[in-house]
């Protein structure tokens, strides 16, 4: 049965964000996730903690955190300590870096030491001993806890290896079913050909959602989106080229992209989104009347989505929430 989360921007007032996912969980949300991009928004460690602390519920996580503004073994215990405050509830996404590592002039991390990192993190915070930078550590106290789950945030062929040979699952961050499908067989292939189970691998899709009969207003509201994706594409373009190894569903949109401004950054109306078609729109994000909206989700169930987290955007959360809780989740539930 599909799962449902929501993320929230870390937007001030600090308080907005937990009174929305509190409200979210109230109303049958099984997550409840922040983005962890510091300078852009605020800084997301203690509000993850009040999450912890005024859910009971729910999951809790970043989507996404990375280990370059973030010292693995740190960040590893920081997620340790919060699966104490939280009763066993907190789960990791963590990708390459974007908007955290970029704002301040970094780059996204090596692919090899990315993997590297990820496995130590699975580790260690889950109290496994590791050998980091040649010194052998480990969080005692972080012991016969129950486990925290691992979820790469990936686009390209070679992050999604690394989640296939060190994840616990991969986070797709777009609602376009033939991407979905090509990612998860990616990753699932790298996981069989190292060893593991690929049928372990859970797939978690994340993308904005608005519940309307007004489609324009939505594709308008959403348009910023599948311009954030376009950096990631970007990226694995400039690695890969483009190959009949990557889906034309998820490269050929980008073409007519011009610059991203991270001042506007997930942002509704941000300008930069203007190249993006109704078409794409429809395609990497759930919008529609309560109907429609089931019937794509039902239509991602059926492809072997494990959870779908809703990017809440500045405009309608209240709103958005309240349709999802009346209509979306007892009828995906039933």
């Amino acid at each position: 049965m599909l799962d449902f989360g929501v993320t929230v921007l870390p937007d001030p007032p600090y308080q907005r964000l937990v009174d929305l996912v509190v409200k979210a969980e109230s109303l049958g949300f099984d997550s409840g996730w922040t983005y962890d991009s510091p300078i852009l928004w605020q800084e997301p460690y203690p509000l993850i903690t009040l999450l912890a602390d005024r859910t009971s519920t729910m999951r809790i996580g970043m989507c996404v955190t990375n280990p370059v503004t973030r010292e693995p073994a740190v960040t590893a215990s920081a997620h340790a300590t919060l699966q104490d405050i939280s009763g066993g509830r907190m789960v990791m996404g963590i990708g390459r870096g974007d908007s955290a590592v970029r704002v301040m002039g970094r780059k996204p991390t090596p692919i090899a030491i990315f993997e590297q990192r990820c496995a130590m993190i699975r580790d260690f915070m889950n109290g496994r001993a590791v050998d980091w930078e040649g010194t052998e550590i480990q969080l005692q106290w972080a012991q016969g806890k129950p486990e925290i789950p691992l979820y790469v945030a990936a686009y390209g062929p070679r992050a999604l290896g690394v989640a296939g040979r060190v994840a616990d699952g991969v986070i797709i961050q777009l609602a376009d079913p033939a991407i979905i499908e090509w990612t998860m067989a990616t990753a699932r292939r790298a996981a069989e050909e190292a060893g593991r189970d690929p049928a372990a691998l859970r797939c978690l899709v994340c993308a904005p959602s608005k519940v309307t009969d007004d489609l324009a207003q939505a594709r308008d509201e959403v348009r910023w989106f599948p311009a954030m994706v376009g950096n990631h594409v970007a990226d694995i373009i400039r690695v890969h080229g483009e190959t009949s190894d990557i889906p034309r569903e998820l490269t050929d949109y980008i073409k007519q992209r011009d610059a991203y401004d991270y001042k506007d950054h997930s942002r509704v109306g941000a300008a930069h989104g203007s190249f993006v078609s109704d078409e794409i729109c429809d395609r990497f994000t759930v919008i529609g009347s309560a109907s429609q909206v089931v019937e794509r989700l039902r239509g991602l169930e059926a492809i072997g989505v494990d959870e779908w987290i809703v990017y809440l955007m500045t405009e309608g959360q209240d709103e958005t929430l309240e349709a999802y809780g009346a209509e979306i989740i007892p009828a995906l539930k039933s």
